[in-house]
């Protein structure tokens, strides 16, 4: 199956030529780059979330196989569909499925279904990619789109990742894909988004999705970013940092009804 582009034009330019000049503006070529074991990045409109994407991107040399997860919007598919085979048709070029990485993920979670479908729409995977092609061209994409699920899930998903990438056996890269509170005042936005935001600096997976339902913080991309921390434990991490923060207030001057937007790399 070729997954055509399916918000080009809307969260961002469909152009090649334009689509590249804009990313490119976004990233700090300037930042050191190192190895990581995660990002973790907002999904709205370039206009709004670019900026926050583009910093953590940057700080992050970008090995030949990315396992990207993200939100399940429209609830078509399975709870947690990925796609194994085929390619994503984007402006800026086409990306390989990595259906290796794909099927030791499915070998490890009974979670973890191939359905095509559930990305067809969806944007929240989608936006990531001409970050991650801007830093290069030959990766390989395993995308997995997520609906709510429990911690305890979390944790087989998480850990089945982690097994997966020890089992293929080469460098991955966790991209997990989320925005922070949604229509809240900027001043809740940030006391709520400050709380989620610690418990991802203190690699807290439990945490962070006790504090996010008990808290009804509306973070959409909980469990994407649940899901990377459990990986990223299992996979010996020790520091996850903040790189950037800001709300939809910073462009638009509306303090009202603002979403936030953090990025993050663990490493």
């Amino acid at each position: 199956m070729i997954r055509n582009p399916a918000v080009a034009d809307q969260f961002y330019p469909g152009e090649p030529s334009v689509l590249s000049r804009e990313v490119k503006g976004y990233l700090d070529r300037e930042a050191e780059k190192r190895e990581a074991l995660a990002v973790i990045a907002p999904h709205a409109g370039y206009m709004f979330s670019g900026k926050v994407a583009g910093m953590a991107f940057a700080r992050v040399k970008i090995p030949g196989r990315i396992i990207l997860l993200g939100v399940n919007h429209r609830g078509i598919g399975a709870p947690v569909a990925v796609m194994a085979d085929g390619a994503w048709e984007m402006p800026n070029g086409r990306v390989g499925m990595d259906g290796e990485t794909a099927r030791a993920v499915m070998k490890h979670s009974r979670l973890v279904k191939d359905d095509a479908a559930a990305h067809r729409y969806e944007h929240s995977l989608e936006v990531q990619v001409p970050f991650l092609q801007a830093l290069r061209s030959d990766f390989l994409l395993t995308p997995i789109a997520l609906s709510f699920l429990s911690y305890d899930d979390c944790e087989e998903l998480g850990s089945a990742v982690a097994a997966a990438i020890r089992e293929v056996g080469e460098p991955t890269l966790i991209v997990a894909s989320t925005d922070m509170s949604h229509y809240e005042s900027q001043m809740s936005a940030k006391r709520k988004d400050e709380m989620a935001i610690q418990r991802i600096e203190a690699l807290d997976p439990a945490g962070l999705h006790q504090t996010v339902v008990q808290n009804r913080i509306s973070m959409c991309g909980v469990i994407p970013v649940a899901v990377t921390l459990v990986a990223c434990k299992a996979l010996g991490a020790s520091r996850c940092e903040l790189i950037a923060y800001a709300t939809s207030g910073d462009v638009t001057r509306d303090y009202d009804q603002v979403v936030g937007y953090a990025g993050f790399v663990v490493s």
